[in-house]
């Protein structure tokens, strides 16, 4: 496995000595799981991993031109699956005053709260690398971006289609002891994986709000997953979805919205996420601020939705001591509202010296109800420490 990191490093040093600017990061990451896997054939105890992130930034034409290279790698201790490589970006961008070019593999976020992002349609999610949602793969798109003083319109041309990717057999986190066999995924569309998808989204602010529209019409990122003979199968189907997200600052207060409306196989539904964060900024006269956060999630499907958040809200707290290493402690908990299932998240990280940061991550479930989609990890609260180097 260490093996991985001096290669990398090898690579660092000859990269260094091209014109352009080179940054990234290498990461030891160790999880514990305190609780007895559901499956046998899943890991107990400790997991050591090893990941690597390097970037790669190169402008010509006196900045009009762009070529952006992101890559990730991990290699995991258990699970095969989530010992892997890809590209987050690799992509050319020609700007001009009125618009922007960009084309090759991107990524792209949408969204404005905290505890979900329902508008942010664009990306795959990486699902081995962490069952928040938050690590996304690299999508194959040409986007082009008018620029005017009306707003910015995006179009999105995405040729290609990218599989969710799920832990295996011997992997924790979102493994309820039932394999996912990717290898039978199964597609709405006769096209598959070569289905032309399509997006557009305007944005604009306005005083102090943050407006964001956008419509999506494609292949759902977001797999059904279908029982046969013992192994859940992926199944994408075709979607259209209009989103709204929104933003407004208040002061010290940021209200936030996230709203959809889906049509699908199965019928049409809409979804929305919204709250407030609130920050005290220089509690105790010192150089802290504390957020306090509070979202309500909801889906009209209710028990029939395919997201454990149809009914929830979530509570929370940001503390930034906003001092020379940079620490930062988030808190939280998100809870069914229908049957009181709970789950309990802390984030803390502290950069050490110039080149190292320290982060700390904790998921804990409570009182899983057996009709919750959340009931197949039941077992798998964890801690987590990570230790990256940064170049």
């Amino acid at each position: 496995m260490f093996r991985f990191y001096y290669i990398f490093i090898a690579f660092i040093i000859s990269v260094q000595t091209q014109a352009g600017e080179l940054s990234g990061y290498l990461e030891t990451e160790v999880r514990y799981f305190p609780e007895s896997p559901l499956s046998v054939d899943q890991y107990d105890g400790f997991n050591l991993s090893l990941s690597a992130k390097p970037e790669y930034h190169h402008q010509w034409d006196d900045g009009k031109q762009t070529f952006d290279f992101i890559g990730f790698a991990r290699i995991d201790q258990h699970d095969s699956k989530r010992s892997h490589f890809d590209i987050r970006e690799l992509s050319w961008i020609k700007a001009a005053e009125t618009w922007e070019l960009r084309a090759g593999i991107r990524k792209v976020f949408w969204g404005v709260t905290e505890s979900q992002h329902l508008v942010d349609v664009i990306n795959q999610t990486d699902l081995v690398e962490h069952l928040d949602g938050e690590e996304k793969l690299g999508q194959p798109m040409i986007n082009l971006a008018l620029i005017r003083d009306w707003g910015t319109l995006d179009f999105f041309i995405l040729p290609y289609f990218r599989e969710r990717t799920f832990p295996g057999s011997q992997g924790r986190l979102l493994n309820a002891g039932i394999p996912i066999d990717v290898d039978q995924a199964r597609y709405e569309s006769s096209a598959e994986e070569y289905h032309v998808d399509w997006a557009i989204r305007f944005e604009k602010t306005i005083g102090n709000w943050d407006i964001g529209i956008s419509h999506f019409d494609g292949t759902n990122r977001t797999p059904r997953l279908l029982m046969e003979k013992g192994v859940f199968i992926p199944f994408y189907e075709q979607i259209q979805q209009t989103g709204l997200d929104l933003q407004l600052t208040q002061d010290s207060s940021l209200w936030k919205l996230e709203l959809i409306s889906r049509n699908e196989s199965a019928g049409s539904y809409t979804a929305f996420t919204g709250g407030l964060e609130y920050t005290f900024v220089g509690i105790y006269d010192s150089n802290a601020d504390l957020g306090i956060i509070t979202e309500y999630l909801f889906d009209d499907r209710q028990d029939h939705a395919m997201t454990p958040f149809a009914n929830d809200l979530m509570l929370g707290m940001r503390l930034a001591l906003n001092d020379e290493q940079s620490t930062e402690l988030l808190a939280g908990t998100i809870v069914d509202l229908d049957n009181n299932s709970s789950m309990y998240l802390l984030e803390a990280s502290r950069r050490l010296g110039d080149n190292w940061k320290l982060s700390l991550e904790s998921y804990i479930y409570s009182n899983i109800d057996i009709n919750d989609l959340t009931y197949g990890f039941r077992n798998d609260d964890f801690v987590q420490f990570t230790l990256a180097w940064y170049f």
